[in-house]
């Protein structure tokens, strides 16, 4: 496809790097600039991937060759609509693709929801992540019991991180502050809760059955909710997904219990009706109703319970921010748009897009559309704006230096060189440590001579 222009990327997460890819596949003399508000790239690969999945991390290396080879600039530390806004970028770029994801917690709506110890996903998971946002978080985990409402497979992350050994959480990039407060504070029983049955659970196999490779917690099942199948009207994928999920629970609900000191209780149909205080302002426990399911409708029975806990982590989903310039659709909690059509040269991608669901690959879809888009855009075009040179420019005039990738590098360099045997990175938590080491290696070069360009 012969096709010119510039795209300005908002956002270096696996949505805005997958269209990144798709665009310079299809049309390689395009300019394509990533940015992203933090000088690390890769989104929540880095900052949202649990610590102790290594694996999953490893996509980073599909994206490394776009910015080492590919033809695509990292533009890291620029914060639209605070260095720059979103109109100013579109006067720059031919096309401006938004793919920011969706950083903000879904609320549950209870009382005490507001006490000290409650703590929505995205900030919890970007706490023990080592997210800079989150570095301060300082969570209240004072035990023995967490409650960790959701049945997803953020809310297995949360639990498995917080059940984890010194030993088992070694070798990951656990945060050391994370560390250092779930060693400090470790927890007896957890208590992962959802409002509908265990066929309807939303895990993965694999890790829910993570569950139970723990070196010192037992995930704990109550045998009499576990169906023998999944529900016959159940669309067949869905199904099959609910079927290895209750083999495992099956598993875990027959197996001898060992002497372990946590406990990972699995609550099925529990909803949270409040979160209870000590009268201090801190949490002191979470009253629950049981449930039932009448043809797919959660409805109430009246009985309560209330659980001993002093931390509350909510996993209930994810919905965009406001993003500044663009308009948000608060009923779907995303970006509003149609077919990722913001408006035409204005695309949005990924979870900003259509909200948060599937794993990293399930963005392709909508980051193939989104360059299918954007292509489509710039093949109408006769006169282009001035890209990233233009975008430079501005940054320098206002005393704004971005990362660029060689720059990322020598923080991952770093990262990796201060990490403690068989752990791959420990990671700089704070933004100001990270452009401290690039002017501290600035300055190096040119001391010996060395001329250092962007």
């Amino acid at each position: 496809m012969s096709v010119t222009g510039s795209v300005c990327i908002i956002g270096s997460g696996p949505a805005g790097l997958y269209c990144a890819e798709e665009i310079k596949r299809l049309a390689p003399e395009v300019a394509v600039d990533v940015l992203d508000r933090l000088p690390t790239p890769y989104g929540l690969v880095r900052g949202g991937v649990a610590p102790d999945h290594q694996k999953t991390k490893q996509v980073i290396r599909q994206f490394e060759p776009l910015f080492s080879k590919g033809g695509v600039r990292f533009l890291g530390n620029v914060s639209v609509g605070h260095d720059i806004d979103i109109s100013e970028l579109r006067r720059l770029y031919d096309v401006v693709v938004i793919a920011v994801g969706a950083a903000g917690d879904r609320k549950l709506g209870v009382k005490g929801e507001d006490l000290a110890g409650v703590y929505g996903s995205a900030a919890f998971v970007g706490w023990y992540n080592g997210h800079p946002d989150f570095a301060d978080l300082a969570p209240r985990i004072p035990g023995p019991g967490v409650a960790v409402i959701g049945n997803g497979n953020v809310a297995l992350d949360v639990a498995r991180i917080l059940a984890l050994t010194p030993e088992e959480a070694h070798d990951t990039d656990l945060a050391r502050p994370a560390a250092s407060v779930i060693e400090r504070h470790p927890v007896t029983d957890i208590y992962v809760l959802g409002r509908r049955g265990p066929a309807q659970a939303a895990f993965t196999a694999a890790e829910l059955r993570e569950m139970g490779e723990l070196a010192q917690a037992d995930p704990i099942v109550e045998p009499h909710l576990l169906p023998e199948h999944p529900p016959e009207d159940m669309e067949p994928r869905a199904a099959r997904v609910a079927k290895r999920n209750l083999e495992i629970l099956h598993g875990f609900a027959q197996r001898a219990r060992r002497d372990v000191p946590v406990r990972v209780h699995m609550l099925f149909h529990r909803a949270p009706r409040a979160i209870l205080g000590n009268g201090q302002g801190n949490v002191a426990g979470l009253l629950v109703e049981h449930t039932k399911l009448v043809k797919g409708q959660v409805l109430s029975t009246g009985v309560t319970e209330s659980l001993k806990v002093g931390t509350v982590v909510t996993c209930i989903g994810y919905k965009a921010v406001p993003f500044p310039g663009v308009p948000l659709d608060e009923r779907r909690g995303v970006i509003a748009n149609t077919d990722g059509v913001v408006e035409p040269g204005l695309y949005v991608v990924g979870w900003a897009r259509h909200g948060p669901r599937g794993v990293i690959t399930a963005n392709r879809a909508s980051a193939r559309e989104a360059a299918g888009h954007a292509l489509e855009h710039l093949s109408g075009k006769t006169t282009h704006g001035s890209g990233g040179a233009g975008l430079e420019k501005i940054l320098s005039a206002r005393g704004y230096r971005h990362v660029c990738y060689d720059d990322w590098c020598r923080i991952d360099a770093a990262e990796r060189a201060r990490a403690h045997d068989g752990a791959p990175r420990e990671k700089f938590i704070h933004v100001s440590d990270m452009l401290a080491l690039l002017e501290e290696n600035r300055r190096h070069l040119e001391a010996v001579g060395v001329k250092v360009t962007d």
